[in-house]
């Protein structure tokens, strides 16, 4: 393998494998030890509804058929299954409900990478075949979740206007660094994965508001596992597979930008330095900003839905460009559509869980409310003058009388600006499990495993928790 690049600088895939081999638990900051565990079991959490959703349901029950029964957990049934099927199941009900973490994007990056939830779905797994423990588990999560990130800040911004969903591409990388870790790979090794990987990576944005939006990030937990698998078993790649002129960066994206690799990787870690975004609703994030602004706006003047003549919003124009269905007729999407998302939390003060389902989204008073909103976009021009962020959001309420309600909005519940407490957390698993119809008892003892998870033995000590009975 080749391990110097031009002026002594090792090649970027052999830089990310040394990370991943190198990284010890002393060098993860406490801070970003926490966050790791409040978005674990923010994953572990949404996964149970995402168990019962039409994506998780139809995609368990399938691989179930197949007949490949293992000792990895599919999270909300009582499905065991070979550790690559538990991963896609899992990856594709955490992300089913749009109810899992983010990170987001810097200002002119466009979207964010949803980390979690290939990451943990395919460590987790992998994990309750070797009988991994909590403390194994938290640092090879980590260190996939930092790979996954990074990746992608350092794609061009081409990966995303060309149509790529990073979390089919970079969270896949993440995935198969996370599992190399946990299975103690070499250097040589862990490039190799990555090479394995690469070649599996894409997802497609046509797909948001589908079934195949969620089926990314499980085919991403997949992915890893199976890499790192077949290069245990003697499979070869290409050490140079992301700076290749034929590899990761260059055929996703044309491009990529190494020192946001290079000199990033774990300085500072991501979770911290832009935060990770759990969030406070099941729904697109880049929305979080005007949903939680048109929320406050409602409560904080008792706006009644009969006394509103039109709702106003306007954000960037990649927002809009990502939200993509404006005039939603199903739930999935409405995940991606902020009209819906104004209309619901106006007329119920709220857009969670039991707001999406078909019915709810055709509603005749809900699809009047929708009629109401005038989505328009920002210049660039503007919102360079105003210092927008990438999230930057206007919301205006105009009354029938003519009255007005409006104000801008830079961040949304859940970002690093507003952060989800561990109590909060531990409240929307609550949630899930309740609307799951999940025994709370088995929640309870979930949530307080997944606090103290550096001391848990063994990790399936908490997928027993999160199994049903007939397992």
């Amino acid at each position: 393998m080749t391990t110097t690049g031009p002026a002594g600088v090792p090649p970027l895939t052999r830089h990310v494998a040394a990370f991943v081999v190198d990284t010890q638990e002393r060098d993860i900051p406490a801070e970003v030890q926490q966050l790791g565990k409040k978005a674990i079991l923010d994953a572990l959490g949404v996964a149970l509804p995402g168990a019962i959703s039409a994506p998780g349901r139809i995609l368990a029950d399938y691989l179930h058929d197949l007949g490949c029964p293992g000792p990895a957990t599919v999270l909300g049934t009582a499905y065991r299954m070979a550790p690559r099927f538990a991963a896609l199941a899992n990856g594709t009900a955490m992300h089913a409900d749009d109810y899992d973490d983010t990170l987001q994007a810097e200002t002119g990056r466009y979207q964010g990478v949803h980390p979690t939830a290939p990451v943990l779905s395919a460590v987790l797994a992998a994990g309750e075949a070797r009988g991994a423990s909590g403390r194994e588990l938290l640092l090879a999560y980590q260190v996939g979740v930092e790979v996954a990130c990074r990746l992608f800040d350092a794609t061009h911004v081409n990966h995303i206007l060309h149509g790529f969903h990073a979390t089919a591409t970079c969270g896949m990388l993440g995935a198969a660094a996370a599992v190399a870790r946990l299975y103690g790979m070499d250097a040589d090794a862990v490039a190799a994965t990555l090479g394995i990987a690469a070649s599996q990576a894409g997802g497609l944005q046509e797909n948001f508001g589908t079934s195949v939006k969620p089926f990314h990030a499980g085919r991403s937990a997949e992915a890893g596992i199976v890499s790192a698998d077949l290069q245990q078993r003697g499979f070869t790649a290409s050490p140079i597979i992301l700076e290749a002129k034929r590899g990761f960066f260059q055929a996703l994206g044309g491009g990529y930008e190494a020192a946001r690799l290079v000199d990033k990787l774990g300085r500072p870690w991501s979770f911290v330095e832009r935060g990770i975004w759990l969030k406070a609703f099941p729904t697109g994030s880049l929305g979080h900003p005007a949903m939680t602004k048109m929320l406050e706006l409602v409560r904080r003047y008792d706006i009644q839905p009969r006394d509103v003549a039109r709702i106003r919003v306007k954000t960037s124009q990649n927002i809009h460009h990502t939200l993509l269905h404006h005039q939603p007729r199903t739930e999935l999407q409405a995940k991606f559509s902020l009209e819906f998302c104004l209309a619901a939390l106006l007329l119920e003060r709220k857009c969670g869980l039991n707001q999406f389902h078909d019915a709810h989204v055709m509603r005749p008073d809900v699809q009047d409310t929708i009629a109401k909103v005038e989505y328009t976009t920002f210049t660039p021009e503007e919102a360079a003058r105003e210092r927008h962020t990438i999230v930057t959001s206007y919301v205006e309420i105009e009354m029938r009388d003519g009255r007005r309600y409006g104000e801008r909005v830079d961040a949304g519940k859940g970002n690093k600006d507003d952060p989800m407490s561990e109590d909060e957390v531990a409240d929307k698993f609550r949630e899930c499990a309740e609307f799951s119809r999940w025994p709370m008892d088995k929640a309870e003892r979930a949530i307080a495993l997944v606090r103290r998870l550096e001391d848990v033995a063994d990790v399936r000590d908490i997928t027993r928790e999160l199994t049903a009975a007939g397992a």
